[in-house]
């Protein structure tokens, strides 16, 4: 199983409306399997902020959070989800990773 599929099989946990989790690797410079954006439709995130958003999902995926270098969360309630639609496009990686400086 990819980590892609590891990542959308944890968050299932989450009874999602809607789920989509991207492998980005290929728009950054670390390797296959490291950048990854999920984008959740959950009523469990009804009455949360966005951090508490998170820490729920980084809560659902436990063990998985260190397996993978950046994950671009983007968390909705039913709701939001109708009334927005989809989520932003993920920015072009620009380097200069802490990673890449190392020598």
């Amino acid at each position: 199983m990819s980590m892609r599929e590891r990542i959308q099989s944890s968050l299932g946990l989450l009874q999602p409306e809607h789920l989509e989790v991207l492998d980005e690797s290929h728009m950054h410079s670390r390797g296959q399997e490291t950048h990854y954006k999920a984008v959740v439709v959950s009523p469990h995130f009804a009455g949360l902020n966005a951090v508490k958003r998170h820490q729920k999902v980084y809560g659902t995926l436990g063990e998985l959070m260190g397996q993978f270098h950046a994950l671009a969360l983007h968390t909705y309630t039913p709701e939001e989800w109708a009334a927005q639609g989809q989520a932003p496009d993920s920015p072009t990686c620009r380097g200069g990773s802490k990673h890449d400086l190392a020598g």
